[in-house]
């Protein structure tokens, strides 16, 4: 009797438990950001009908866009079990950059946006390679090699016009951070423009697919014949170059380029990524969530402002969904673990 007590399959209520637990994590590992979503808005709108308005809703979008754009970038570094700390003071200093030289050369150049937003990029993606080459070369990890950029990178901002702001841009330049197309925003454009590029990239294409391969195994990922090194290096290069690019929109939309530019905004990036779905541990994830990581936490930042809430708070509670999320990665792992 004892014998057939202990062979006895476990009761069907308990596997019925355990199955609508795992449907329950399953559906939250799905759907659960965009639920969060939808019960911020209506949260904020019930409380401040302003918030629902077309020119709120722009500006949040337009806020967004600025380090969406890096996040873009910031997913593929991720992926790759990787991470760039300093895309918020790289952000700055390419704006410096490119500010500088527009003008240096004045009222000569009829086209000084093209200028800046050549320079802007050209700046990101030197950089992001160096950062790139410098984890691989010397095996220094990318928090380290980062943690270094951000000092680096926001002190070189501040030498280049002693700490102050530099302006003076014409309409074409400020146009980028400004105009809008239909009623649409530029950068919200170039936002969207970016994002499509990166879906189909890391979905649909065989570089991609070596991003996640990198990410899942990197020791299987070098045996099946990938350059695992070089495709390190690249992942920086593309945030470095979109971090390049949101630095000018961002001086475009400010009308000047400025020191203290992008302070926190390797908090945001990295937010909106594993908000968004992006394992830490590299290899799952993608660009459809952090576009919905990016637009949730612009949500959220501007209910609160709208509330009055401190911006001491907000930093607060940033940390806390941080934290929140890779909880929930972990726990998801370790799930996804325990089946195989």
């Amino acid at each position: 009797m004892t014998s057939t007590a202990a062979t006895a399959p476990p009761p069907k209520e308990h596997n019925a438990h355990k199955e609508r637990k795992h449907d329950l994590i399953g559906f939250l590992e799905k759907y659960g950001v965009l639920l969060f979503l939808v019960l911020l808005i209506v949260l904020f709108a019930s409380q401040n009908p302003r918030f629902i308005s077309m020119r709120n809703i722009s500006n949040i979008l337009t806020e967004v866009s600025i380090y969406g754009i890096i996040a873009v970038g910031m997913t593929c570094v991720i992926l790759t079990g990787g991470v760039d700390l300093a895309v918020g003071s790289l952000l700055a200093f390419s704006a410096m950059c490119a500010a500088s030289v527009v003008v240096m050369l004045g009222d000569t150049f009829p086209v000084s946006w093209l200028a800046a937003l050549l320079i802007a990029c050209a700046v990101g993606t030197a950089a992001g390679y160096l950062h790139g080459k410098t984890i691989t070369r010397l095996n220094v990890p990318p928090f380290i090699v980062t943690l270094g950029g951000m000092t680096i990178w926001r002190g070189a901002t501040l030498i280049l016009n002693d700490g102050g702001p530099i302006s003076g841009f014409d309409e074409g330049f400020r146009w980028w951070g400004r105009g809008d197309v239909l009623g649409i925003p530029v950068p919200v454009i170039v936002f969207a423009l970016v994002s499509a590029a990166g879906y189909i990239t890391l979905r649909y294409s065989r570089y991609g697919r070596s991003i996640y391969a990198v990410g899942g195994n990197p020791e299987a990922a070098r045996l099946s014949g990938l350059d695992v090194k070089r495709i390190v290096v690249s992942v920086y290069v593309v945030v470095g170059l979109l971090a390049g690019l949101s630095g000018f929109l961002l001086a475009a939309r400010l009308g000047s380029a400025e020191a203290v530019a992008g302070i926190s905004y390797e908090l945001r990036v990295i937010a909106a990524v594993v908000i968004g779905g992006t394992s830490l541990f590299g290899g799952l994830g993608g660009v459809g969530g952090t576009i919905i990581g990016s637009i949730l936490l612009g949500v959220l930042l501007n209910g609160l402002v709208m509330l009055n809430v401190s911006a001491y708070y907000q930093q607060v509670v940033i940390g806390v969904i941080i934290v929140i999320a890779v909880a929930f990665d972990t726990y998801a792992k370790s799930r996804r673990s325990g089946k195989h």
